[in-house]
Formats: structure tokens, C-alpha cells, sequence
């Protein structure tokens, strides 16, 4: 049996690495294309066959991409602030990215399954938890919205034109390598010996591992349809800022300084999130590692990193 050829879009971003890390060890031949400069010895170090920096549109697509049995769209916006400052840019991002991959699908690889890491921004502002995958989106940023619209895109492809995808909405990503959001600001402020951070510290998140995500995408490969299933991709449970941060904290030395919250509530932020995992549980898959030991193992890199020193 021939090898299984997967591309990976946005390969050179925190998901994209580990996704295509996954899939090499299970034996895919693994290419990518996006943004960046990336070094061969260094793409190659996960799992990579071949990398393409360029833009990800039908006409590179056609020219690097060879026969993928499966294409696991990583590329696209990756922050709230950006699609709020910049909604157009973060449209092109995210939107017309999805659009050229799944219109590459129709016209050239009808064969080839389309998975999507969509974000848990699509639902907006909650009343109960868990949030189940069939809680009404109603996205409360720009961010959000944009990645509805990419999800929109995919339904109507597999609907219309029998394209095989499956959506996972991520919720808290986070892993050694991580170059921004709550715990790389974290680390940076309290080597610093700061403290002080927005918001209440009792807004709740579900931390999901790098690693488990990109085990999930795996998993959405599998069981990807002209259904589109939809799952959510977290682990579970429930934890707050503030006991994130605590536990972060102990990792340096400056501890003493006591944790302060300045109340102030980021444009686009919803206060409560924890994922229902049914779902991605009947897929046969679930999440291995623990979130204060992955904190510890973060901490840990920052620490080590050249770029956290």
C-alpha cells in the first residue's frame, strides 16, 4: 500500500508543527506550505518532507501540493487583538485561505478530505457549561466570526460538492513553544517580578496540550465525512485564570509578590469556557496530559529558551 500524503497549511505555526509531527509518526508523507522562513534541518526535525513558504491560494496549491489524501487547514488568524485591530487582514487570514483550499479540493483532489482546527471563539458569550459542538455560534469577535465563516464554508463544500471535512474547535491551546498569549506574558512578567495582569482571574479556560490537540486532528481525519462533523477539542475541565497563574508563579523565584487582577475586561474575551468532549471521546480519542504537569513543563522551556531569557 502507498504512503498517504497529507498537507498541512500553516505548517511553520505552534499547531501546524505538532500536527505534522503526528501524522509522520504515523506514517503520512507529510508536506507543508505558509509563511516564514524555515530552515530545511529544521522542518525536517518535524516530520516535514517538504516545506513551501508562500501564501496559501489555489495557484500555489496546484504548483507544490502533490495528490494529499488529506489536507489539515492550519493556516489563518491566530489572535483576538489582531482580528479586532486588523479584521480585514485577519479575513484574508482565515476566510479566503479556507475558501482556496476547499475550492483546490473541488477542482483538482475531489478525493481529498479536508479537516479544519476552528476555534471555540465561535460560540461567544455562554450561559451553561460544558459548551456541547451544537450550542448556537454567536461570536463575540472579529476573530471569533471569521472562523465561523471559514466552518460555513467548509458545510457548504461537503454539502454541495460531497467534500469530506471535519471541524475541531480548539479551546485552550498551549504547549512548550508557545510564543504568546496568557502563559508566554506570564512568564515574561514574572521573571520581571510582576504581578499585575487584566481581567478578574477568575475567568475559566480548558487547557488542552499541543499534543493532544494534533492527536485529535488525527483522529478527525479518520472520521471525516460529507457529514462535517463537528467536535470540540479541549479536555474537559474547567480551570481558572487564577489558579493557572498561581500555579505558573511557583516556578520562579520571585514569589512573593502576590497576584493582582486589575478587573478590566478584554474587548472580545468571553468570562467562561469549558468544552463537552462527547464528541471527540466517540471518535476513540482522549486527552493524556495533565495541566499543572504541562504548566511546570512551559515554565521549564521559557526558563531554557534563549528567548525567554
Amino acid at each position: 500500500m502507498s504512503r498517504q500524503t497529507v498537507l498541512v497549511t500553516g505548517a511553520n505555526g505552534f499547531v501546524g508543527r505538532h500536527v505534522a509531527r503526528v501524522f509522520a509518526r504515523e506514517g503520512y508523507r507529510v508536506l507543508g506550505i505558509g509563511h516564514g522562513g524555515w530552515l530545511r534541518d529544521e522542518w525536517e526535525q518535524w516530520g516535514l518532507a517538504a516545506w513551501t513558504s508562500a501564501d496559501v491560494t489555489l495557484a500555489t496549491l496546484r504548483e507544490h501540493t502533490e495528490d494529499p489524501s488529506v489536507i489539515v487547514h492550519c493556516a489563518g488568524g491566530g489572535s483576538v487583538a489582531f482580528s479586532i485591530e486588523n479584521p480585514i487582514a485577519d479575513f484574508m487570514r482565515t476566510v479566503e485561505t479556507t475558501a482556496q483550499v476547499l475550492e483546490y479540493v473541488r477542482t483538482v483532489a475531489p478525493q481529498c478530505s479536508v479537516v479544519y482546527p476552528s476555534s471555540a471563539s465561535v460560540y461567544g458569550a455562554v450561559d451553561h457549561l460544558p459548551i456541547t459542538a451544537d450550542q448556537n455560534a454567536a461570536p463575540i469577535s472579529q476573530y471569533g466570526v471569521h472562523k465561523l465563516m471559514a466552518e460555513l464554508f467548509i458545510a457548504s463544500y461537503a454539502r454541495q460538492f460531497g467534500t469530506s471535512t471535519a471541524i475541531v474547535r480548539l479551546f485552550s491551546i498551549y504547549g512548550c513553544g508557545l510564543q504568546k498569549q496568557l502563559l508566554w506574558d506570564a512568564c515574561r512578567k514574572f521573571a520581571a517580578g510582576d504581578s499585575i495582569f487584566t481581567g478578574t482571574g477568575d475567568e475559566v479556560r480548558d487547557w488542552l496540550h499541543v499534543e493532544d490537540a494534533a492527536e485529535l486532528l488525527l483522529a478527525a481525519t479518520e472520521n471525516a465525512s460529507v457529514e462535517c462533523p463537528t467536535v470540540n477539542g479541549g479536555s474537559g475541565e474547567g480551570i481558572t485564570v487564577r489558579e493557572v497563574l498561581t500555579h505558573l508563579k511557583s516556578s520562579f523565584p520571585q514569589r512573593d509578590s502576590k497576584l493582582t487582577f486589575s478587573g478590566v475586561k478584554r474587548t472580545g474575551d468571553p468570562s467562561r469556557y469549558v468544552a463537552d468532549i462527547k464528541g471527540s471521546r466517540e471518535w476513540g480519542w482522549a486527552p493524556k496530559r495533565q495541566w499543572k504537569q504541562g504548566m511546570d513543563e512551559y515554565a521549564a522551556w521559557w526558563k531554557s529558551s534563549s528567548r525567554g531569557l
